[in-house]
């Protein structure tokens, strides 16, 4: 895949997806939200990919924000239409992904930064990493899904002071209020992401994929998740997954997924 905004490199069954917009800090513009799409969409549907790495390029940024200058002169329409395309477009399709996602949050991740990390199955920061949603400070509301994501993740007090002060935490802060799972040197942070993504490979993508759907289902209004999640377990029985693993169970042996 070529592409204009962003770097894609596949080793063995872990892809990864780089922002490559190093003198915008990597921000989020509407050429880079639709490669972004583009690239999820052809990994996911590539059954030698198991799991796929999202971070951003050098050490300074994993996604500083979204591209200010691109709608600085929209009109209300305008703004409700831009959010909506890339919720659609991006996060909530990042978000329901079948194949799991891991943010590996480099540097700032600010605004449709951290809301794009937050997308993601789970994160990991490195030591040198920021987080925060500074929207209010220019007039406006985080606009793809991060008044909804954070408080899930951190909790409503939290998740409200950060948005209404428009303050950043450090990497050790987002470890403590658990939006990051990790926190490791910056050196370290693509090779401890690429092991845990190994780890997920080796498991059945039929069965993640389904506790993805069961997991994100749980968190909808409209959505039994325990309903969810009895319908998925019962799908995984008729899958050769299934029969693989169980099998090399009882031969006391690696299943061969």
């Amino acid at each position: 895949m070529n592409f204009q905004n962003i770097l894609t490199t596949q080793e063995g069954k872990i892809a990864t997806i780089t922002i490559n917009r190093p003198q915008k800090l990597n921000a989020l513009n509407k050429a880079t939200i639709e490669e972004l799409h583009l690239a999820f969409k052809t990994l996911s549907q590539d059954k030698s990919v198991r799991a796929i790495i999202l971070t951003g390029s050098e050490t300074k940024a994993f996604v500083a924000g979204a591209d200010i200058s691109e709608f600085a002169d929209f009109d209300v329409t305008q703004g409700s239409e831009l959010a909506r395309k890339g919720q659609e477009l991006l996060f909530d399709f990042v978000e329901n992904l079948p194949t799991p996602v891991i943010a590996a949050i480099n540097g700032f991740a600010l605004g449709g930064g951290l809301e794009l990390a937050m997308a993601a199955h789970f994160r990991v920061a490195s030591s040198n990493a920021k987080m925060g949603l500074p929207e209010v400070s220019l007039g406006v509301i985080p606009g793809y899904g991060g008044t909804q994501r954070l408080p899930k993740l951190i909790g409503k007090g939290k998740a409200m002071e950060l948005i209404m002060t428009a303050g950043m935490l450090t990497a050790d802060e987002a470890l403590h209020y658990k939006l990051v799972n990790y926190v490791v040197p910056q050196e370290e942070l693509l090779d401890f992401c690429s092991k845990l993504a190994t780890k997920i490979s080796g498991n059945s993508s039929t069965a993640i994929a389904a506790a993805i759907k069961a997991v994100n289902d749980g968190f909808k209004n409209d959505v039994n998740g325990f309903e969810s999640e009895i319908e998925s377990f019962g799908t995984c029985f008729g899958t050769a997954d299934f029969k693989e693993g169980t099998q090399a169970f009882l031969e006391k042996r690696k299943p061969n997924f």
